[in-house]
C-alpha cells in the first residue's frame, strides 16, 4: 500500500505484472480431431474435461497442453542430453501461453521388467534398505547388500596411483549385493521343455526349430544352420553329445557365419536372454503363448521366492527381515514401522512412515512392496505413480490425470477426490479427464468437448461451472444426473458355475456358485479379490471368452482393420473386383509405398536433436503405391476406405457394389460396442484403455464361447455410452451367453440379474463373499458398503 501526499490515505498498489498470468491460453488447437478450438483454463484450480469417448479430451489435455509443456522442458537441456530423450513434435496449435511444468499421471502399465516391484517403483524399498543397513542384526553391509537388483562382486587386481615419485597401490574390489545368485533376483527359476523348442525327428534344413521368430531362412535360424558347429542335414535326435552341447549350451562366441561376424551361443541361453528376461505381462500374445507352453516357472529353492541372498535374509530388525517386511500388507508394514523408535534414524523413519501412509490413504494399503509392478491394473499403476507426488514440495505445477477413478469402488472415489483437492490447494493446476459424476462435481471449472465422437467431436460445447453444466443442453449436462433403477424382474439362471475353495491371492477358501445364462456382476472395494475370483478361478478354456484392458501388442502399423481381421475380406473384395492379387491392398505387403515402406510417414533421426516424423511426399500419407490407388471398389480406393469411420464403412459395405457381408459383420460388432467413431486405419497405439477393451470385445463377439468375462467394461465410457453398453450386454445374454462382469459402476450393478459382493475390506480384510443375491435385495439390506452406495445411487 502507498499513501497519497495530500490525504495520507492508503491507496491500493497496482497489481504486480507477475500476478497477471492466471490462465493457460490455448488458441487454434487442431491435434487429431480438434477443430481449431480456443479456451482459457484457470491456473491453481481443478479443471475437469468431459465428453463422450473420442470427443477430443485426450487430444487437448495430453497431446496438446501436456505434450507442449514436456517439449519445452526438454528444450532447456543440452543437445547432447536431448539425444537420449524421447522425440516430441510440436503439437498442432497456434498459441499456447501460461504453461507450467506438467506432470502426467497416466494409466500406462508399469515396467515390464520382472525385477520391478511396487517397492522399487516408489522410494519405499530404497528407504527400507537404508533402515536395515543401519539397524539390521547381524550387520551385513551397506544398503546395496539388501537389494535384490544388485549382485555381489569380488575382484582383485592392481590399481596404479601416481603421486610425486610414489607409484602402484595394490587393491581388491568387493561389493556386497543382496541378489540371490541362483535366480538372479527374479524369485523364480525356469525349466525349459526342449520338445517345444524343436522337433528332434527333423534336421535344421527341414525346419526343426518351432520357436516364434526362428523361421527357416531368417537370421535367428541361420545362426544355427550355418554355424558349422552342427550338421544341418542330420536329425537333431542323432546329434552326438558334442553337437548337442554346441547346439543347446554353447558359450557366447564371436565367429563368422554366412560371411558376417556374429555372436553364436547355445539355443537355451539365447532363449533365456531374449524371452525370459522380460516380464510375461509385457510380451506379445504369440510369444506369451510359446513361453506358457515351453517354460515352467518354479519358486527359487534357494531364496524361497524372496529374491534375496542368504545374508540379506538373515539380517533382522525385531525378528523381521527385509523379505518379511516387503511381503507384509502395506497397511501392516506401516504399523510395524510406527513401532520402531530409534533416534539415530528418526528422519528416515518419518519419511518411510509418510510414504507408507500415502499408500493407505490412496486406497492401496492392501498391496505389498514385493508385488511385481507388471501385475498391477491400470488404475492401481496410476495411483502408485501418484504416491511420488503427494509428498512433493513442488507448487505451481500442472498435474494431468487420466480418469483417476478407474478401478475404484464408489467408496474409494471420495478419497481420490480429497487427494485431487489437496494437490490443488498446494497451489497447483490440476487437469483431470473424467467421466464419473462424483469427480466432475468437485471441479472449479468444467470443459465439455463434443458434441459427438471422432469427426463429430473436437469442439468445446461448454465451459464454466458444474451448475452451468447441469443446466446446459450438452450430452454431459443432460446425462449428469442420470440414475438407473433396479430391475423389477430378473432372468432365471440356466445353470451354475461352481467355484470351490478359491484361494488365489487374498481369497479365503471361497465357495460360490455363479449363475449362468444371466448378467452376473462381481463387485467390492479395490483389492477385495474380484479379479482373483473371476480370473483366477474360472478356468480359461474354449467356452470362456475373457476380455481385459491389457495393452494390445502391436506396432504403429497396426490398426482396427488389421487387428479385427476386417482388412482380409476388404482386400479380397478389392482383388476380386479388379482381378489382381489381394497382397496389393496391404500397406505391410506388396502394395506399400516404397518410399515410406507403407508407414505413411518418414521418421528422420537427427542424431543429437529430437527426431521428426514427416508425411511421406510420394504417397502423401496414404501408405500405398500410386498404381494401387487406381483400383476402386464402389468408387473408393483402399486408402479412402481405411480413412472411413466404422459407421461410414458399415454403410459402405452394407449394400451396393461394395457389399461385403464378412466385412459388414465385423463392422456391425465394432459399432455395437460403441466404436462407430474410430477410423479403420487409426494406429492402435493411439487408443485408450477403454477403447482397447471394447475393440477386443468386438473381436471376440463372434467366438463360440458360452461364458463372457469382462473386466470393468465401462472404463473410459461417457455417461451416455453406458446405456449402449448395457444394451449390448443384454443382447449377449439374450442370445444365450452367460456374462460375468467385474464392475464398480452403479448403473451396471443396478442392471444386473445377480450380484456377488466381495469384502468387507481390501487385502487381508477382504477375500470373502459378503453378499450374493439380486440388486433389489442388496439395496434393501444395505448390509455392505456396495449396498449403501447403490441404495444412495438409485435413490432408495
Amino acid at each position: 500500500m502507498s499513501q497519497t501526499p495530500r490525504t495520507g490515505r492508503k491507496q491500493a498498489a497496482a497489481p504486480h505484472a507477475a500476478d497477471s498470468h492466471d490462465t493457460i491460453r490455448v488458441l487454434g488447437a487442431r491435434e487429431n480431431n480438434l477443430k481449431d478450438i480456443s479456451i482459457e483454463i484457470p491456473k491453481r484450480r481443478l479443471t475437469v474435461f468431459t465428453g463422450v469417448s473420442g470427443s477430443g479430451k485426450s487430444s487437448l489435455v495430453f497431446d496438446t497442453i501436456a505434450a507442449e509443456s514436456q517439449r519445452l522442458i526438454n528444450e532447456t537441456y543440452s543437445a547432447f542430453v536431448q539425444g537420449f530423450m524421447p522425440t516430441l513434435a510440436r503439437p498442432e496449435v497456434d498459441v499456447l501461453e501460461g504453461l507450467t511444468t506438467a506432470i502426467i499421471v497416466d494409466q500406462q502399465r508399469m515396467g515390464a521388467d520382472p525385477r520391478s516391484t511396487v517397492g522399487t517403483a516408489t522410494d519405499a524399498n530404497a528407504m527400507l534398505r537404508i533402515l536395515f543397513s543401519r539397524l539390521g542384526k547381524p550387520h551385513i553391509g551397506p544398503p546395496s547388500a539388501y537389494a535384490f537388483n544388485v549382485p555381489s562382486v569380488r575382484a582383485s587386481g592392481a590399481i596404479t596411483v601416481e603421486r610425486g615419485n610414489k607409484k602402484a597401490v595394490r587393491a581388491t574390489f568387493e561389493r556386497t549385493g543382496g541378489m540371490c545368485p541362483r535366480c538372479e533376483g527374479r524369485g523364480s527359476v525356469s525349466d525349459i521343455d526342449l520338445t517345444q523348442l524343436y522337433d528332434d525327428t527333423k534336421s535344421l534344413d527341414e525346419g526343426a526349430l518351432t520357436i516364434p521368430g526362428y523361421t527357416p531362412g531368417g537370421w535367428n535360424y541361420r545362426l544355427y544352420s550355418e554355424s558349422g558347429l552342427v550338421d544341418p542335414a542330420k536329425p537333431i535326435r542323432k546329434y552326438t553329445k558334442k553337437e548337442l552341447q554346441a547346439f543347446l549350451h554353447h558359450e557366447p562366441t564371436r565367429m563368422k557365419i554366412a560371411g558376417i561376424n556374429m555372436t553364436y551361443e547355445g539355443l537355451i541361453p539365447r532363449i533365456q536372454k531374449s524371452f525370459l528376461a522380460k516380464d510375461k505381462e509385457g510380451m506379445q500374445p504369440h510369444i506369451r503363448a510359446f513361453v506358457d507352453r515351453a517354460v515352467t516357472f518354479t519358486t527359487c529353492p534357494e531364496c524361497e521366492g524372496t529374491r534375496l541372498s542368504e545374508g540379506a535374509r538373515a539380517s533382522k530388525i525385531k525378528k523381521v527381515g527385509i523379505a518379511d517386511a516387503c511381503a507384509m500388507q502395506i497397511s501392516d508394514l506401516a504399523e510395524w514401522v510406527r513401532g520402531l523408535d530409534e533416534p539415530s534414524v528418526a528422519p528416515l523413519l518419518t519419511a518411510l512412515r509418510d510414504t507408507l501412509d500415502s499408500f493407505v490413504e490412496i486406497g492401496l494399503g492392501y498391496l505389498s512392496l514385493d508385488r511385481p509392478a507388471g501385475t498391477l491394473s491400470g488404475g492401481e499403476a496410476q495411483r502408485v505413480k501418484m504416491i511420488r507426488h503427494l509428498g512433493s514440495s513442488l507448487t505451481d505445477v500442472t498435474y494431468v490425470f487420466d480418469e483417476p477413478t478407474i478401478g475404484l469402488h464408489p467408496h474409494d472415489i471420495q478419497r481420490m477426490n480429497d487427494l485431487l483437492l489437496r494437490l490443488r490447494d498446494k497451489g497447483n493446476t490440476v487437469l483431470v479427464v473424467e467421466h464419473k459424476p462424483e469427480t466432475i462435481a468437485i471441479a472449479d471449472h468444467v470443459v465439455d468437448l463434443g458434441p459427438g465422437a471422432g469427426t463429430g467431436g473436437g469442439t468445446v460445447c461448454f465451459e464454466g461451472t458444474v451448475e452451468g453444466l447441469r443446466a446446459g443442453d450438452t450430452i454431459t449436462g443432460r446425462h449428469f444426473d442420470d440414475r438407473s433403477s433396479v430391475k423389477d424382474t430378473v432372468r432365471t439362471p440356466t445353470g451354475t458355475l461352481e467355484i470351490r475353495g478359491a484361494s488365489t491371492h487374498n481369497l479365503r477358501d471361497v465357495d460360490v456358485d455363479i449363475p449362468l445364462g444371466v448378467l452376473a456382476v462381481v463387485t467390492g472395494v479395490a483389492g477385495s479379490g474380484k479379479s482373483s475370483l473371476v480370473h483366477g478361478s474360472i478356468p480359461p478354456g474354449e467356452d470362456v471368452v475373457s476380455v481385459d484392458q491389457s495393452a494390445i501388442r502391436g506396432s504403429r502399423r497396426s490398426n482396427p482393420a488389421t487387428y479385427t481381421g476386417l482388412l482380409e475380406p476388404i482386400r479380397k473384395a478389392f482383388a476380386k473386383v479388379n482381378g489382381v492379387k489381394p497382397a496389393l491392398f496391404s500397406a505391410n505387403s506388396e502394395g506399400a509405398c516404397p518410399t515410406c515402406n507403407g508407414a505413411g510417414v518418414i521418421y528422420t533421426d537427427l542424431a543429437m536433436m529430437a527426431g521428426v516424423a514427416t508425411t511421406c511426399e510420394d504417397c502423401e500419407g496414404r501408405r500405398f503405391q500410386a498404381s494401387v490407388l487406381e483400383y476402386h471398389l464402389g468408387g473408393r480406393d483402399i486408402s479412402e476406405v481405411l480413412a472411413m469411420s466404422v459407421t461410414e464403412a458399415e454403410e459402405f459395405f452394407g449394400d451396393g457394389e461394395a457389399r461385403t457381408p464378412a466385412a459388414h459383420k465385423i463392422l456391425e460388432r465394432l459399432a455395437d460396442v460403441g466404436l462407430g467413431y474410430l477410423s479403420l486405419g487409426q494406429p492402435l497405439t493411439t487408443l485408450s484403455g477403454g477403447e482397447r477393451q471394447r475393440l477386443k470385445l468386438a473381436t471376440h463377439m463372434g467366438d463360440k464361447g458360452g461364458i463372457y468375462v469382462l473386466d470393468e467394461p465401462t472404463t473410459g465410457l461417457h455417461l451416455a455410452d453406458v446405456e449402449q453398453l448395457l444394451g449390448l450386454l443384454d443382447r449377449l445374454v439374450d442370445s444365450g451367453k452367460s456374462v460375468i462382469v467385474v464392475e464398480h459402476h452403479q448403473a451396471v450393478m443396478a442392471h444386473a440379474d445377480w450380484i456377488i459382493d466381495l469384502g468387507p475390506g481390501a487385502g487381508h480384510d477382504g477375500g470373502t463373499i459378503v453378499f450374493e443375491g439380486t440388486p433389489a435385495k442388496l439395496v434393501a439390506d444395505r448390509a455392505t458398503l456396495t449396498g449403501e452406495h447403490l441404495a444412495a445411487y438409485v435413490g432408495a
